[in-house]
């Protein structure tokens, strides 16, 4: 479980971060996988629209967190 829990948080703050940059600029790199979130989920929510930067932070933030509860499993 530990394991599926650090890529799961680990790929979601490479997402995150890859849709900031994406949304600011344009993101050569993996921006097909790391994008998926910044391209299919949030245009489709009105409430974030206007606010992709601050989602975009929100879901690598959110990775963090998943990241730190797996390190804490650990223990």
């Amino acid at each position: 479980m530990r394991p599926l829990l650090q890529f799961l948080g680990l790929f979601l703050v490479a997402a995150g971060i890859s849709g900031t940059i994406d949304h600011i600029a344009v993101q050569p790199v993996m921006g097909v996988v790391l994008n998926v979130f910044n391209r299919f989920v949030i245009p489709h929510i009105d409430a974030l629209r206007g606010y992709e930067i601050y989602a975009n932070l929100s879901i690598a933030v959110l990775g963090g967190v998943l990241l730190a509860a797996a390190a804490e499993h650990r223990r």
